[in-house]
């Protein structure tokens, strides 16, 4: 299998999806509970939902041609285990044809997209070690 999206943009994907994912909402200030001590060492990973995380993410899809989305969205369908590697062609047929839903929001939707385009990488034998900077 051939990919059409440059492996350095999947890769840049899987970066940012990954800060995108690790982003957790901030504990509810107006909560009537007493504060407690454990809480505060949790509040390093409080982010208050970092929006560039996520516009990134939203660009560097948007700015994909839409036989490359196409292609992003089956390696993510292929990793999270919906198709199988060797039904790639259909997969990419699927997601060509979004069934009307649109893929960027498709992909947006995955809690874990990250993952998933990490293991449909794998499955292909391709992973983003060495590349850019990923090792």
């Amino acid at each position: 299998m051939d990919l059409n999206t440059p492996l350095e943009t999947i890769c840049r994907l899987i970066v940012r999806a990954r800060e995108l994912e690790a982003q957790v909402p901030a504990i509810d200030p107006d909560n009537d509970d007493p504060p407690d001590d454990s809480d505060d060492m949790y509040d390093v990973l409080e982010d208050e939902t970092n929006e560039s995380v996520e516009e990134e993410v939203r660009t560097l899809l948007d700015d994909l041609a839409e036989d490359q989305i196409a292609e992003v969205l089956a390696l993510a369908w292929v990793g999270r285990g919906t198709y199988d590697p060797s039904e790639w062609d259909d997969a990419i047929t699927e997601a060509s044809d979004g069934g009307g839903d649109d893929p960027v929001e498709q992909l947006m939707d995955m809690p874990m997209l990250a993952g998933y385009l990490d293991s449909g990488l794998a499955a292909f034998d391709l992973s983003c070690e060495g590349v850019g900077q990923i090792d």
